[in-house]
């Protein structure tokens, strides 16, 4: 009989992650879930023999990378899953640590990120007695998670660990929580090598739903095509770039499909949109939901029919105005609409002068030099410092609208924002994943000043961890994104002033570097300094209270 190993379920649980392709586990220290350290860093004799236990956390079979707070960690592995079309991993202790994980795992949600973060839990023998932050966590994760459990047994840990990764990266990807008792995941058990357990793949696309799409793009004179994140997350970049190309098609891209067209492609008209939506009839909406960024899929007056594509029947839009829905892997269904009439090309030229219009038009804001500073003319000066494989991350309102106008990166998945959920507090854990999944990229993590006091006190992850992010601040002292609605519905606001805090000098207090900025002119400068700083460096820019972003929805 072969000899098989007696390990605890920490083992099983690592053995699986770095199975499904997982590189590294972010958490912030917990004894609920120390076995899972113990097997990350290769046990106790491996941790000795290193230069030092940091060493041991960067070099072991999984790598460690511990935050300041859980939400953190949790961002953390979005970002990783959003970034690499894997699944992030975390481990959280039990209660709070579960709880305070929460947003982030929504955001998850919201998003599609392939992501598994496992909890700790109160021992099963003393359940009902009251033990250290005994609370069943699976109700709470159920709804906004592919699935949630409880491992009740050290010997089902791996099938539920495999199940886990498996299913977080299955169509539609998303998170997965499972959490297992302190009692059972210090038990040992057999561990047996194995593969990974493998996703399931979006279905093949029904051929007639993807004829009745072709007749209704080879008929429509204005066709329009919006790419969302889903483009990037299915990997379908080249599929998409191939049904613009041959047929001609105006592109409006979102989130993660930011990229899929450079800002010099004449295909891409993002910022003609209003014109886009308003002239076409017909759109394509690929890979994202019909919610309120797309006026719940009316466009225009009358509204055009909408062809709307995913990956699973349960992102079907409910949106009356959907004319066809196929449903299926977004390759297979994008290649196949490839072939077909090409849209007369002064439509798309139009739209694309339109776009570059805009861009022209913004020309005096990027360079203004008001004071206070406008928040525009901090990307008038971050623009020509930004390379083809920077990575821009949004975290904020006002500030961060600006951000989503006047930045177009070159490459897919080099845009990171909170998504749909709107959460804030995501940007240093976001900047820590990118540092991680990207270490030789240019890193930029833009922030407005009310989302800095979300999560503040992870610069000093990031210095910790060696990430040299450059954190730009809009800092107008207040809650810019809520003061304009509320004087707009009331004609005065309240609870939406902050003070004119200086994160630059929190940030050198946390191990990083700063300056604060109140002349237009040195923005640029400052923000030189802050990429060749080697550390994360805050550029606290002081900006116009006044200089709002002109919204067209409220999200409702």
């Amino acid at each position: 009989m072969p000899v098989v190993d007696e390990v605890n379920a920490g083992q099983h649980i690592v053995d699986a992650a770095v199975a499904a392709g997982v590189r590294t586990c972010f958490t912030l220290s917990g004894a609920h879930v120390f076995p899972i350290y113990d097997a990350a860093v290769g046990g106790k004799d491996r941790v000795l023999a290193s230069a030092d236990p940091r060493t041991a956390e960067r070099d072991g079979p999984l790598r460690l990378v511990d935050t300041r707070h859980e939400q953190t960690a949790v961002f953390a592995a979005e970002a990783t899953g959003r970034l690499t079309r894997t699944p992030g991993f975390a481990a959280v202790t039990a209660g709070p640590g579960v709880t305070n994980a929460v947003s982030a795992v929504a955001t998850a949600s919201f998003n599609g990120t392939p992501m598994v973060v496992v909890g700790g839990r109160s021992p099963d023998s003393r359940w009902g007695q009251g033990a250290l932050q005994e609370l069943d966590h699976v109700p709470l994760l159920s709804p906004i998670t592919k699935a949630a459990w409880t491992t009740h047994s050290a010997s089902e840990v791996r099938d539920a660990a495999d199940r886990a990764f498996a299913l977080a990266a299955s169509a539609r990807s998303g998170p997965v929580f499972w959490d297992v008792p302190i009692d059972v995941i210090f038990a040992p058990s057999a561990r047996e090598p194995r593969p990974a357990a493998r996703p399931i793949p979006a279905p093949p696309p029904d051929d007639d739903a993807v004829a009745a799409a072709r007749r209704q793009l080879d008929a429509a004179r204005h066709p329009l095509v919006v790419l969302g994140s889903g483009v990037w997350q299915s990997d379908a970049v080249d599929a998409a770039r191939e049904l613009v190309r041959l047929r001609d098609l105006p592109v409006v891209a979102n989130g993660m499909a930011r990229g899929v067209l450079g800002p010099s492609d004449p295909h891409l008209v993002t910022r003609a949109r209003s014109r886009a939506f308003a002239e076409a009839d017909l759109v394509v909406v690929v890979g994202t939901p019909l919610d309120f960024r797309l006026g719940y899929g009316a466009f225009g007056d009358p509204a055009a029919p909408v062809i709307h594509i995913v990956q699973t029947p349960d992102e079907v839009s409910a949106s009356p105005h959907v004319a066809c829905s196929v449903v299926g892997d977004l390759t297979a269904a994008l290649l196949a609409l490839a072939p077909g009439r090409a849209v007369d090309g002064t439509w798309t030229s139009e739209l694309r002068q339109a776009a570059l219009a805009a861009i022209a038009a913004d020309e005096p804001m990027l360079t203004s030099r008001s004071t206070p500073i406008h928040p525009a003319r901090i990307y008038g000066e971050l623009r020509s410092r930004l390379t083809p494989d920077s990575i821009v991350i949004g975290d904020g309102g006002d500030f961060v609208s600006f951000a989503g106008r006047f930045v177009e990166p070159e490459q897919p998945g080099r845009w990171l924002d909170p998504g749909p959920y709107g959460c804030l507090g995501t940007g240093p854990g976001f900047a820590l994943a990118a540092g991680i999944v990207h270490p030789s990229s240019p890193l930029f993590l833009l922030m407005g000043d009310g989302a800095a006091g979300f999560s503040l006190a992870d610069l000093d992850t990031l210095a910790r961890h060696r990430v040299p992010a450059v954190v730009i601040v809009g800092n107008n002292a207040g809650w810019g994104l809520e003061k304009g609605p509320m004087r707009l519905l009331y004609g005065y606001d309240v609870v939406a002033d902050l003070s004119p805090t200086r994160y630059d000098e929190a940030a050198i207090a946390l191990g990083c570097g700063g300056e604060c900025v109140t002349d237009p002119e040195q923005v640029g400068p400052a923000i030189d300094r802050a990429m060749t700083a080697g550390i994360p460096y805050v550029v606290n820019v002081m900006t116009d209270p006044d200089a709002a972003y002109p919204r067209s929805t409220l999200g409702i």
